[in-house]
């Protein structure tokens, strides 16, 4: 190709025949002839043209090792640049068109022929350049190309068996294992642009879309990528200076749909239980959350039905999670009732499905999803009475204590402050706070229920502190709790903001009473516990400790009394703690 630059000094010998040449459309490059032997016709350029074609379109084995891998897609792109120099004339078009063909029916010797080696370097970014070029002229053999193209046979689990029947066919080898080639992502890619190039040009074509969808959604294995297409079809499909494509925003519906299939059944198999799928660096649940986004888009073309499909079929696509936190949440959101200019009846339908679907993902899986279920019925009282049922039918056994204290905490936040103290009460029940805990996430959420059992009146009071005293045996906590008590009477600020007048409850008296027994016995044994393996570098914080225990002990009528006799005990149990002790007479006698 060099030898045909119109600049090149090097072929003055046919200066005078290039007036009588028909001159090609370049700026850079003409028809040089070539010798008497040769056809008519043919030139250097075309003679150049053909070779390049011929070479690129030649099946060769990937060689192994990163930098040979590179260098053959460096080689390609560069040839493929060169030839895009030049503009393609009527003769250029015909040997495009001839090697085409050639190319399609060479068998074994071809790239793009029928049958190829599983190792064969694909085709993609030479078939995008012939795709492009003959688009113009001959529309059907580049589609025929491009779509022979689109196979990737490394990444197939049993290649294609073909025609065996035609001769000169190389039969696929079809290894149990992936060779290593490194630049895979890279052809990845290539693929993908391939087929974005083919949806954008099939624009309009309804027969040529389904069968570019169907090569898609056929050789194209990795989920980020199909989900690319997805969306560069639905961009596609609206494009600001004309109507939506129907049939577009279809196809870009049918991809997002693969994707999520594809990424809950991986999730399906990888998973046993009804945690949302980890996404890895092969995870074909990497581009999840924007998935369910493209589906929600690519239904714009058929609205609500499209919509109200998608979460009508919701076990298919998503897990429970997904279904309730991203999908649900998407579809009633006021961004889609604008965009689609959903009407009230379409907005009422639109969120019964709504509702529905969250129902079922809080039966199904209630740890997750009843939360989400909960906010998406506030507007239907049958459908948030159910949600909250369901929530107490799986507290006592599907239930964590941090689950239950988060839906009680929403529950009192939507002016439902009995239904929070039910929930929990039951999250109490799972809890278990040691004596050495005093910095456990869960202390705000004791602290929390106590407050609200204790705004509520002395008989939530009274059936709370039961549990708070078998769950909880950290001291600190226990003393934290009782001293909240003994401030205000119970119910001073009940419902609806009600003030209620009432005296101080009695420490002599039950709940407290319990209550301050048990805090008494937590800081014994809790001081006996830290003394067991005490040293000197901690003496001073329990010195600070039994400090905090006596301010407990004297809240008792004879709590004095009882503290002295602890001091006494600790100073003959461990007497052997000679300085520990003299630190003990010196601030408690």
């Amino acid at each position: 190709m060099e030898a045909c630059r119109t600049d090149d000094e090097s072929f003055p010998v046919f200066s005078d025949f290039t007036e009588n040449m028909g001159q090609c459309k370049s700026l850079e490059y003409q028809h040089l002839p070539a010798h008497k032997f040769l056809e008519e016709g043919e030139s250097y350029l075309t003679l150049a043209v053909e070779v390049a074609l011929i070479g690129l379109g030649q099946q060769r084995i990937m060689p192994d090792g990163l930098y040979t891998q590179e260098k053959v897609c460096r080689n390609e792109e560069q040839l493929i640049s060169k030839l895009q120099e030049i503009e393609l004339d009527d003769t250029l078009v015909k040997i495009f068109r001839k090697q085409a063909v050639f190319l399609l029916e060479a068998g074994p010797y071809s790239g793009l022929g029928e049958i190829i080696h599983r190792e064969s370097v694909p085709m993609h970014t030479f078939a995008k350049y012939l795709f492009t070029s003959l688009l113009p002229h001959d529309a059907e053999l580049a589609y025929k190309i491009a779509l022979r193209a689109m196979r990737l046979l490394v990444l197939e689990s049993t290649a294609p068996a073909g025609d065996l029947t035609r001769p000169h066919h190389m039969a696929s080898v079809v290894p149990n294992r992936y060779p290593r080639w490194f630049t895979l992502s890279h052809i990845e890619s290539q693929q993908c642009e391939l087929a974005s190039t083919m949806l954008t040009a099939a624009k309009g074509d309804v027969r040529r879309l389904e069968t570019v969808l169907e090569s898609i959604q056929k050789n194209i294995h990795s989920s980020s990528h199909i989900f690319k297409l997805a969306q560069d079809a639905f961009k596609i499909a609206t494009l600001m200076d004309s109507l939506p494509d129907i049939t577009l925003l279809k196809v870009s519906l049918e991809l997002g749909l693969q994707v999520a299939t594809s990424s809950q059944l991986a999730y399906r198999e990888q998973n046993t239980d009804l945690l949302p799928p980890r996404l890895g660096k092969a995870s074909k649940g990497s581009c999840y959350a924007d998935d369910t986004v493209n589906l929600k888009l690519a239904a714009a073309g058929d609205g609500v039905y499209a919509l109200d499909s998608i979460m009508q079929s919701w076990f298919t696509l998503f897990t429970p999670t997904e279904a309730t936190s991203i999908v649900a949440t998407t579809v009633m959101s006021n961004s889609t009732i604008v965009r689609l200019h959903l009407d009230c009846h379409q907005q009422e339908k639109l969120a019964s499905s709504a509702r529905t679907l969250a129902l079922q993902c809080a039966m199904k899986d209630p740890q997750n999803c009843a939360l989400s279920a909960l906010t998406l019925c506030e507007k239907d009282h049958i459908a948030f009475e159910t949600a909250y049922q369901i929530v107490l039918d799986a507290a006592t056994t599907g239930m964590s204590y941090t689950q239950l204290f988060t839906i009680a905490r929403y529950m009192e936040h939507r002016g439902y402050p009995m239904r929070a103290y039910k929930l929990a009460t039951l999250a109490m029940t799972h809890l278990n706070l040691s004596y050495n805990q005093d910095t456990h996430p869960a202390i705000n959420d004791v602290l929390w229920a106590c407050a609200l059992s204790h705004s509520l009146g002395k008989n939530e009071l009274a059936a709370i502190i039961p549990l708070v005293v078998k769950s909880v045996k950290c001291a600190t906590v226990l003393s934290d709790i009782l001293r909240r008590c003994t401030l205000t009477t119970p119910g001073m600020v009940g419902l609806h903001g009600r003030r209620n007048s009432g005296k101080l409850m009695s420490l002599d008296k039950a709940p407290l009473r319990q209550l301050l027994d048990a805090t008494i016995g937590a800081y014994i044994n809790t001081t006996h516990s830290r003394l067991t393996h005490i040293s000197p570098r901690h003496y001073s914080e329990f010195i600070e400790f039994l400090s905090k225990a006596r301010e407990t002990f004297l809240m008792a009528h004879d709590g004095h009394i009882q503290f002295t006799q602890f001091i006494d005990n600790l100073k003959q149990i461990y007497k052997g703690k000679k300085k520990l002790m003299m630190l003990v007479r010196e601030r408690f006698g």
